[in-house]
């Protein structure tokens, strides 16, 4: 089944991809609701293909149908952050390794030049994550592997649910330089397992970072 069908029809995806920006953009956020005819009006659409769009979203888990309200962005509770790092570290990790054993010259030099944007990039948390996404996904297609890289996509719209950006964490940002760097020279250096052992530890950090985070609100 292609992603067409899979959401109904040219409408159904178009719908879907736009409720799916506004949450990785935040302009959806966790706890708020999701009216059909709010959305068939803003798009012009009809609300079948919202209907469509949305059933998909709760069959990603991202909107979950809360009783009384309707169909809301789904709030993460802390466990389900955790597990989510949990599987980010085992991904992040694979797509690190085979990076080191497929990576083209190209993207290697890719990988440096988001590496130095993001070490020229202190006191933005935003323009950070940005970065540090490219980065990721740099090393995702790096990792030849379609059904990974559908994985940590999918993976990668969990997390658009938390908001917040570790980064925002001011000790956050020179220790993500030193681990991106690790992670590079090994990619760079063909050492698979060395590339694989660097991106789980990335992960790990990010995630007591996140930990902290939902320790203070």
């Amino acid at each position: 089944m292609n992603a067409l069908s899979s959401r109904g029809g040219p409408r159904g995806e178009f719908v879907y991809r736009a409720l799916l920006e506004g949450i990785r953009a935040g302009r959806i956020l966790p706890g708020d609701r999701i009216r059909e005819e709010d959305v068939a009006q803003s798009l012009g659409v009809s609300r079948t293909p919202v209907r469509e769009a949305l059933q998909h979203l709760q069959a990603r888990r991202l909107v979950e149908l809360a009783p009384g309200r309707g169909i809301v962005v789904v709030e993460l509770n802390t466990q389900q952050v955790m597990e989510l790092y949990a599987m980010r570290e085992v991904l992040e990790g694979a797509a690190a390794r085979f990076a080191a054993q497929h990576a083209l010259p190209a993207e290697i030099a890719i990988m440096h030049e988001l590496a130095d944007e993001f070490d020229a990039s202190k006191g933005d948390p935003a323009k950070l994550a940005r970065i540090n996404n490219n980065l990721h996904r740099v090393i995702y297609e790096a990792a030849r592997n379609r059904y990974m890289h559908e994985a940590l996509n999918s993976l990668e719209d969990a997390l658009s649910l938390l908001q917040n950006t570790t980064f925002s964490l001011p000790e956050r940002h020179s220790s993500a330089s030193k681990e991106h760097r690790a992670i590079i020279a090994a990619i760079e250096a063909r050492d698979a397992e060395k590339a694989e052992t660097e991106s789980r530890q990335h992960i790990r950090e990010a995630q007591r970072a996140r930990l902290r985070m939902l320790m203070d609100r």
